[in-house]
């Protein structure tokens, strides 16, 4: 690492946010405020939910109990310094905060790819071998496919935040997000980036094909076997849990090739903004919405919790001594 690019690229950036000068920054703040406190409230309802009811503890809710920490640390990665932005004149982040915004967010994105890709492997085990399935997903299965989404995610994060650090920035320090997102800082570098920038391409390509080859093949072999199910009751549970899942893959994956496959003739800073929002603060509150909708355990379980809490409060107000 160059001591003296280091030196150079050590002074802030501007993020210029979502909208770069919005008539109403009130309105934009309460509308970004009021998604990110639904989306942390249904993502910890949900982790909450998964850890209480014992309904709930299989593997198919533990992997989404680690999506939705994924969801809720993602989410808490750019929104705050947003939101703080929008009400602050100083809207400057440090290099080492950017930097670290960088990691962070190509872990969790990368970190969820993966998990998405081995929540369908599950759906896969659960629908064509039910039999074999408490043995295939132990566990300790289950501990170390975890494990692995976020050490895969990780190694995203290490490889690409060192070499996009290092680049000399010594002409504008105004980035056109409301992140630091790598393509959009790449933009302010005075050197030629298009070789990075190319080994970057690559390198998502496959990130994302890897977890998508896995969930395809991982569908088609559920379709069949749901198609060749005797019993409608079978074919519509399975049909139910499996098409939560695709929703929420058809949304991550969508806006992430946009950002990571279509060439550049297709993006322009605006519309990279609003995919970005789509993914950074949308699908967070989105992921768990659809799950607890569309799921009668999760919502039994949050039925069970409530009425719980509403006789504990009962009991409270039956035990205060009257006045007379």
């Amino acid at each position: 690492v160059n001591m003296a690019v280091i030196r150079q690229n050590s002074t802030d950036f501007i993020l210029l946010g979502l909208i770069t000068h919005p008539a109403f920054p009130g309105l934009v703040f309460a509308v970004v405020f009021s998604i990110f406190v639904v989306a942390v409230t249904l993502n910890l309802v949900m982790i909450m939910l998964i850890r209480v009811d014992s309904h709930l503890h299989t593997p198919m809710y533990f992997l989404l109990s680690q999506l939705s920490i994924m969801d809720t640390v993602y989410i808490c990665i750019t929104v705050p310094k947003m939101l703080h932005d929008l009400l602050s004149k100083e809207k400057t982040i440090s290099f080492l905060g950017c930097a670290l915004q960088i990691f962070l967010y190509l872990t969790l994105i990368g970190g969820e790819f993966f998990l998405l890709g081995l929540m369908a492997y599950d759906r896969y085990v659960a629908v064509c071998n039910p039999l074999r399935y408490p043995k295939i997903m132990s566990p300790r299965v289950c501990v170390l496919m975890v494990l692995g989404s976020w050490v895969g995610g990780s190694l995203d994060g290490f490889l690409l935040t060192p070499i996009t650090m290092t680049f000399p920035y010594c002409g504008s320090r105004e980035i056109n997000h409301f992140f630091c997102e790598v393509p959009a800082v790449l933009k302010l570098s005075c050197t030629d980036t298009s070789l990075y920038e190319t080994l970057m391409y690559a390198c998502c390509v496959l990130m994302l094909l890897i977890p998508i080859s896995f969930i395809s093949v991982s569908y088609t072999r559920i379709l069949i076997t749901v198609h060749h199910m005797s019993s409608a009751v079978g074919q519509c549970k399975d049909f139910a849990t499996c098409s939560s899942h695709i929703m929420v893959v058809s949304i991550f994956y969508g806006a992430a090739f946009y950002t990571n496959v279509l060439p550049h003739s297709y993006h322009t800073p605006e519309k990279d903004k609003v995919v970005s929002a789509f993914y950074t603060i949308l699908t967070p509150m989105l992921n768990p919405l659809i799950y607890s909708l569309r799921n009668r355990d999760v919502a039994a379980a949050l039925r069970k919790v409530l009425g719980r809490f509403a006789s504990s409060q009962r009991l409270q107000v039956g035990d205060v001594p009257g006045k007379f």
